[in-house]
């Protein structure tokens, strides 16, 4: 008899227990039972380190990241006069980890003419004063496209303007040691302050440039440009699927074989000719 089960564990942790029986066996006396666990680098025992495999058959992995089929075989009798009876229950064990969220923003600024190095100097200057600005928090600014273009104003001529297109997004607590209290540590409660942050630095460049009697730089913000939307990651070689993983919608999940995702995608995407499991090229 042959059952098939998913399992998802999350990546690095130790998985619930795994068990090596179905419920209708669950509730019987089993003698002698003999059990067996393969995994997708063979055999498994409690030797290795991040296994641990109970006298009942029941597995927990430790720190998990193998992804993969892993089979259970238990051999058993119900009476002792009986001949041996056998199970095998094949479990697709997946590696699954947290969205990366992030706030993605895009701003147009008044610009040099779009050949000019003054706009390639602003653009270093300018990320150095949002990635300073979020810094403490522990969250980390990155440009995504910053590009020039000549924009015809309503009713008036033409004007050079850059398009910049940011995003901000919390680094994991591992790579920051410092202590801090659970809340203060939450990635999205950080997020969260980063974005006022940044929201409240284009808002004060709009009041100096109010308040200011000298006339406009050649570079400024322009005032209601600033859009931001909320943005889900995958960390590549994982991706999201509730068709596949219905269990399991909201997870990142690692690609299954023919698939991969090379990117900070949220999906994982066709190719044929990946064998394993979190592929990040094809």
């Amino acid at each position: 008899i042959f059952f098939s089960v998913k399992v998802y564990v999350k990546l690095n942790h130790n998985s619930p227990r795994i068990l090596c029986l179905t419920n209708h066996l669950r509730n019987l006396e089993l003698i002698d039972p003999i059990f067996q666990w393969n995994g997708p680098g063979g055999g498994l025992s409690s030797e290795n380190s991040s296994v641990q495999i109970l006298p009942t058959g029941t597995l927990i992995l430790r720190h998990f990241n193998l992804s993969g089929v892993y089979t259970c075989s238990i051999v058993y009798k119900l009476t002792t006069m009986q001949p041996d009876k056998n199970l095998v229950i094949k479990y697709l064990i997946y590696a699954y980890s947290d969205p990366k969220n992030c706030y993605e923003f895009t701003a147009r600024y008044h610009a040099a003419p779009c050949n000019s190095s003054h706009n390639t100097s602003f653009e270093k200057a300018l990320l150095q004063i949002l990635s300073k600005l979020v810094a403490e928090l522990s969250c980390e600014v990155t440009l995504i496209k910053s590009e020039c273009h000549h924009v015809k104003m309503q009713r008036g001529g033409l004007q050079n303007e850059i398009f910049f297109t940011f995003s901000v997004a919390s680094l994991d607590r591992e790579k920051h040691n410092r202590l801090c209290q659970q809340s203060a540590c939450d990635a999205s409660h950080r997020l969260n302050k980063a974005k006022h942050l940044i929201e409240r630095f284009f808002k004060q460049q709009v009041e100096i440039s109010r308040k200011s009697s000298e006339p406009l730089p050649e570079i400024y913000y322009i005032e209601g440009t600033l859009q931001m939307v909320w943005v889900d990651r995958c960390y590549p070689g994982y991706g999201m699927n509730a068709l596949t993983h219905p269990d399991c919608p909201e997870c990142c999940v690692v690609c299954s074989p023919g698939s991969y995702n090379p990117s900070n995608g949220i999906h994982c995407l066709r190719c044929d000719s990946s064998l394993i499991y979190g592929a990040t090229k094809c």
